[in-house]
């Protein structure tokens, strides 16, 4: 469990008792960060009674797959947001929900995993130490902004995954086997990417329209917000693509086997045609010409041969060998 105490906007003390909260709280301009990382139930119900926090919170938090939202409660707001991670190697995507307790003098974050490391944000936080000022609103923009850095680089990640397979499409050294498997397997990361990344919009415009985001701090937070549309914007576009990539990869397969049916279609009519007249000459009867003599062999041989050799060229010029 972390803890952290600003007076006046200025760090004071850190990694101290949780039961403590209530001591720096009841002091004037201080403001109180806690993060707990897979509570259990003893733990939680301790921050919990100390913050005093709504019943239906503390079973959101203690839940799972809860959606990206902000919901305000009486005495504080609850936020769920999430964190992602991109896997080249076997493509998939990797979730980790953070919930977030705050009021205007607190704030409260719970881990469900510790997939989220909360040393980048920080490391946001100490970066900017003259924004500490804005209290509990300066320690939520470094929280989402890291968040959002996040999902930007998830986004950047697919969106090469994407490149890579498009290359892959029109090489002959890649089974189409492999292509259709990753094709799915982005397909399923982004629809899952596309559920976390979506409602962040109604998150950080929620925010920003409640009373508490001072507005020095409204630029920082329109900018989370630009990027949170933008990460949106580009998740929509790679979904397409990757529709996109899936129904060019079946229209490749397809124009290939047309290819194959072509040439094996050619070679069929080519054998076909000795075939025809050696089966002729092979019947037991008179009635071709020349029959049981060298002149009927030499007629067979030539006729095989000219007539195979006319439709060889005949059909590499409509481009069909």
């Amino acid at each position: 469990m972390q803890t952290r105490v600003y007076r006046n906007g200025v760090l004071e003390a850190e990694g101290f008792d949780p039961a403590r909260c209530s001591d720096y709280l009841d002091q004037p301009d201080t403001v109180v960060w806690l993060d707990v990382c897979r509570p259990t139930p003893e733990d939680f119900a301790v921050v919990a009674d100390e913050l005093g926090l709504h019943p239906l919170a503390r079973e959101d938090a203690t839940g799972h797959a809860q959606r990206p939202k902000l919901e305000p409660y009486a005495g504080h707001d609850f936020l769920v947001a999430y964190g992602a991670h991109y896997n080249a190697e076997d493509s998939t995507l990797t979730t980790s929900e953070v919930d977030v307790f705050f009021d205007r003098r607190w704030i409260l974050t719970v881990r469900k995993e510790p997939v989220f490391d909360m040393t980048p944000v920080l490391e946001r936080w100490d970066a900017a130490p003259e924004r500490a000022k804005h209290g509990v609103a300066f320690l939520l923009h470094g929280l989402l902004d890291v968040v959002v850095d996040g999902h930007f680089l998830v986004v950047e990640q697919l969106d090469e995954a994407i490149e890579g397979l498009e290359d892959a499409l029109f090489s002959d050294d890649v089974p189409g086997m492999v292509v259709q498997r990753e094709t799915f397997a982005l397909r399923k990361a982004l629809v899952a990417f596309r559920r976390i990344v979506l409602p962040m919009r109604e998150v950080v415009n929620g925010l920003m329209r409640r009373d508490a985001i001072d507005a020095d701090l409204m630029p920082y937070y329109q900018d989370v917000y630009d990027h949170v549309l933008r990460a949106t914007e580009w998740t929509e576009s790679l979904r397409d693509l990757v529709t996109t990539v899936l129904e060019t990869h079946l229209t490749i397969q397809g124009n290939r086997l047309n290819e194959v049916m072509k040439r094996l279609t050619s070679y069929a009519a080519i054998v076909a045609v000795p075939t025809a007249i050696a089966g002729v000459y092979g019947m037991n009867t008179r009635l071709y010409p020349a029959a049981g003599s060298v002149a009927g062999w030499w007629f067979a041989i030539l006729s095989m041969t000219g007539i195979s050799l006319w439709l060889f060229f005949y059909f590499r010029r409509k481009d069909w060998l």
